[in-house]
């Protein structure tokens, strides 16, 4: 039996298999038949075509992409109140300072709501002075048992002052005394040290000195305006030049015997600048003045002078006097 023989009873037993005969009966009975169907190549059929996937809107692609992750800042926890308070307390304490000494008082300047440094020692007393006239009404501490807490006056009249003593009992104490007066309250923090004690406290009052200056200034003002000076012959003919410094002159006028200098109420923050008339030749000199509020008062007319202050880069203002117009005489014609 050759090859062809062989692979046509393959062939024959898959066809019997397909048609329900058993495969060895239907290979032999085709072969002794000699019945040969030939092979046929048959192409393979191509793949069914998908449809196709319909395009994405831009919008809907806008929403498909994934969101770009932001990094946020996170705000710092808010500060407890308790911390609140101690910072706010560490910023309102006055400590001393080696300018604010006079002697062995350091002298501190009040201003509402501060809290003021004494320290203190064992068996030495320190001294918290009022200001003179001012009435204590009630001294108030945290610690009572192991601090010494008494008051004492002296002066008389308008000069009496109040003092308070204050003596620790042992070192590393720490108090805070409240002094209510008819006039301010006093916030002091004390504390005790091994051997440094401070020997006294006081207050200069910048608001107080303010204030009784301006009442000066008015009332000298006032004086140096109306004291027998007739308003209907005061001759305001008189020009400001130079430079511009904050003491500058708001005007100059005189009543026939005297010249009176008009500065901006600022005057009395500052210094007050010296005075020079244009003698003859051109010269200057000094010339007898006094101060009367913001006014300076010259015994004297002139026709120039000049107010000066400074050394290196000195500012100078002058006043002049601006002598009124003649008016001119027409000539006659002779007849």
């Amino acid at each position: 039996m050759n090859r062809l023989t062989v692979l046509t009873m393959s062939s024959a037993l898959g066809l019997a298999a397909c048609a329900g005969k058993p495969p060895v009966e239907a290979a032999v009975g085709a072969a002794s038949r000699g019945e040969f169907t030939p092979a046929v190549m048959v192409a393979p059929s191509p793949p069914p075509e998908l449809p196709a996937a319909p395009l994405a809107s831009h919008a809907a692609a806008e929403d498909q992409r994934l969101p770009i992750p932001t990094t946020r800042r996170r705000r710092a926890p808010a500060a407890a109140p308790v911390a609140r308070v101690e910072a706010a307390n560490r910023a309102a304490v006055r400590e001393p300072s080696q300018d604010g000494y006079v002697n062995a008082v350091q002298v501190y300047a009040w201003s509402e709501g501060a809290l003021y440094r004494l320290y203190t020692a064992p068996e030495r007393v320190s001294e918290i002075a009022l200001q003179a006239g001012e009435s204590l009404i009630s001294v108030a501490a945290g610690d009572t048992v192991r601090w010494v807490i008494g008051d004492t006056t002296s002066g008389s009249g308008s000069s009496r002052r109040t003092h308070i003593l204050v003596k620790p009992s042992a070192v590393g104490l720490k108090t805070n005394l409240v002094i209510t007066t008819d006039r301010r309250v006093y916030h002091v923090q004390v504390e005790s040290t091994a051997g440094t004690a401070m020997a006294s406290i006081s207050w200069t009052y910048p608001a107080d000195e303010l204030l009784a200056v301006q009442r000066g200034e008015g009332a000298a003002e006032a004086a140096a305006v109306a004291d027998g000076i007739a308003v209907e012959a005061l001759n305001f003919g008189y020009r400001i030049e130079g430079d511009d410094p904050p003491w500058r002159p708001v005007r100059a006028f005189d009543d026939g015997s005297q010249v009176f200098i008009e500065f901006p109420a600022t005057l009395g923050q500052g210094e007050a600048p010296p005075l020079f008339v244009s003698g003859a030749g051109g010269r200057t000199e000094l010339v007898n003045y006094r101060l009367r509020g913001r006014y300076y008062v010259v015994d004297r007319l002139f026709a120039a002078a000049e107010l000066r202050l400074g050394e290196r880069r000195q500012q100078v203002v002058r006043i002049v006097r601006v002598e009124p117009a003649q008016p001119r005489r027409r000539r006659g014609r002779s007849s």
